[in-house]
């Protein structure tokens, strides 16, 4: 049992605007409701990175970066490319999509090269390198080979869904995930987590990060059920956060 204050639970909290039609004024109200609730982050397209960057100056809030998204179908070349710039204009954080063509082609070892390079490119910036594996799209045995990958590779996370696939996170594929790499890596859950009680079961199921655009709806709730309660912390049941053999 994890004991999480208003605030924790906050700061799991990827606050997301990955609309194609994103203005700077959007990006504006991103920032400024990030600082608000001292969410985590903000997630947006790499090209917002400067603006983000610049809002979010003198805070402890991150500018992540979404990379090759939302297909992953770029070469790893021009994946850490697109990292690297976005890092130049102030992303300290980095959210990548794989190349599931080559996955479900069997090629392995172009899957461990591909998160290789761009989890060393993130951390010789010191920058967190999270991995979107977009389960949707893959078999069960899939996440797992993508997992296992990921246990050796060592980045800072893997991760469910963009968001912009046929599904986005379910609570199976979260245990699935951190079943695979244990306390070794971390798990985001990220697509369609649009209220607070599936917030809470991707938090027990064993993720460490929230990737939604519905954050402030959610902390709302659990803000008002704390006052109702006359609590002040939430305790989360996380069985599916420890290693399983």
């Amino acid at each position: 049992m994890i004991t999480y204050t208003l605030d924790d639970l906050c700061r799991l909290v990827d606050h997301t605007n990955l609309k194609a039609d994103a203005s700077a004024q959007d990006m504006q109200k991103l920032c400024d409701e990030a600082r608000q609730y001292h969410f985590k982050m903000v997630a947006i397209n790499s090209v917002q990175s400067q603006l983000c960057a610049h809002l979010l100056a003198g805070t402890d809030i991150d500018t992540g970066a979404a990379i090759s998204f939302p297909l992953g179908q770029t070469s790893i070349a021009t994946k850490v490319f697109e990292a690297q710039d976005a890092m130049a204009n102030g992303a300290n954080e980095i959210d990548y999509v794989i190349n599931i063509t080559e996955l479900k082609n069997g090629n392995l070892a172009y899957m461990k090269s591909e998160m290789t390079q761009m989890v060393a490119a993130c951390h010789a910036n010191h920058v967190p390198c999270k991995v979107i594996f977009e389960n949707c799209y893959l078999s069960p045995a899939e996440i797992k080979t993508m997992a296992t990958i990921a246990k050796e590779v060592r980045p800072d996370f893997i991760k469910t869904a963009t968001g912009f696939g046929t599904s986005g996170a379910t609570v199976a594929d979260v245990r699935l995930m951190k079943s695979v790499v244990g306390d070794t890596v971390k798990v985001k859950a990220a697509g369609g987590i649009r209220d607070a009680d599936t917030f809470l079961a991707m938090v027990a199921a064993g993720a460490d990060r929230i990737g939604c655009s519905a954050g402030i709806k959610i902390i709302e709730v659990l803000k008002q059920r704390l006052q109702t309660d006359q609590v002040d912390t939430v305790a989360i049941d996380r069985p599916y956060a420890k290693v399983v053999q």
